[in-house]
């Protein structure tokens, strides 16, 4: 059936009718949008939509990551044949995920992007479906963050990282990729005492209450003791995940802007992924891919396995599994 397919699918993106089912076009051609799915503003019955934001200028070292959603959606043409390895079921079948496309924004008045980004978030959150973003710098988690807790309350911040982006900053207008998660504390956006930051390598002492499972106690007690412990902190709550891809070992992701050895293995955060299944997952974001620093595209596609984790764990909760 996928051989006869591949002979007649192309660009989906656009041509399909349907948001549910695999995509067997060829991987190397048509329209790039996340997973296949198909690009539209109509979310009414849409289960998720994944949406885009290209957006860089929040880094305090190399830029690059405005390419970030072009380069994941790009990537995960290789992955929109199967199911997700390892979950058991197809969630691309099951439910109704559409690639609801790039935020707009004017570049050149960086003030006004937070409040866009918030606003574009929470027209989406109204529709019905929850949100996977594909990022961007990290920054762009706390405007998504704003729009996440008008509709939840504070919520649990699950978040996997090399650093901990809670470098004090008392000016909320400061638009900064390592000090966003301290005014989200500040703000009251998320509970410190219900979320947990994996894979930290580097030092900030004052944790403002949010637990750390570095990445030595990864490395040392295993992804299944990590797993463990992220549950106990989480318990039911809802919770939201970041995952910026330094928290991956340069040897696994060279392309991004912060680069910082003593990283998490590519199969660490696929188990640990896999091992939250079942989480109240009610959104999440891939963050900091920055194609221009890794020619292979190997940061690209980690980035897109993640999303499609992230993808299949918000789904996993959603059929009740």
């Amino acid at each position: 059936m996928a051989l006869e397919d591949a002979k007649t699918q192309v660009d989906l993106a656009f041509t399909r009718a349907e948001t549910r089912g695999l995509a067997f076009e060829n991987a190397f051609g048509g329209a790039t949008s996340f997973l296949r799915r198909r690009y539209t503003k109509d979310l009414a019955g849409a289960d998720l939509a994944i949406t885009g934001v290209p957006f860089d200028q929040a880094v305090t070292h190399r830029p690059g990551t405005r390419f970030g959603p072009r380069a994941i959606r790009e990537a995960s043409t290789l992955q929109a044949f199967d199911p997700p390895y390892g979950w058991g079921f197809d969630p691309l079948t099951e439910f109704s995920i559409v690639d609801y496309g790039d935020l707009a924004f004017d570049y050149a008045k960086v003030a006004d992007f937070p409040g866009a980004l918030t606003a574009h978030i929470r027209t989406i959150l109204a529709a019905g479906p929850g949100t996977i973003t594909l990022g961007g710098d990290h920054y762009i988690t706390f405007p998504i963050l704003k729009a996440y807790a008008e509709k939840f309350g504070p919520l649990s911040l699950l978040h996997f990282d090399a650093h901990s982006d809670t470098w004090a900053d008392d000016d909320m207008t400061r638009i900064d990729h390592g000090t966003m998660f301290y005014k989200a504390v500040k703000l009251g956006l998320i509970d410190p005492a219900r979320s947990v930051q994996v894979g930290i390598r580097t030092d900030n002492p004052d944790t403002l209450g949010v637990h750390i499972i570095d990445a030595r106690e990864v490395h040392e007690r295993g992804p299944a003791a990590a797993v463990e412990k992220i549950r106990g902190i989480l318990g039911d709550h809802p919770t939201y995940l970041t995952f910026d891809i330094d928290a991956l070992d340069p040897a696994f992701a060279p392309g991004t802007g912060t680069p910082v050895w003593g990283g998490l293995h590519s199969w660490q955060a696929a188990a640990m992924l896999r091992g939250l299944a079942g989480i109240n997952l009610v959104g999440g974001d891939v963050v900091e891919v920055s194609p221009p620093y890794d020619t292979t595209g190997a940061t690209a596609i980690a980035g897109a396995h993640v999303a499609y984790e992230l993808l299949a764990m918000y789904c996993w909760r959603k059929a009740g599994r």
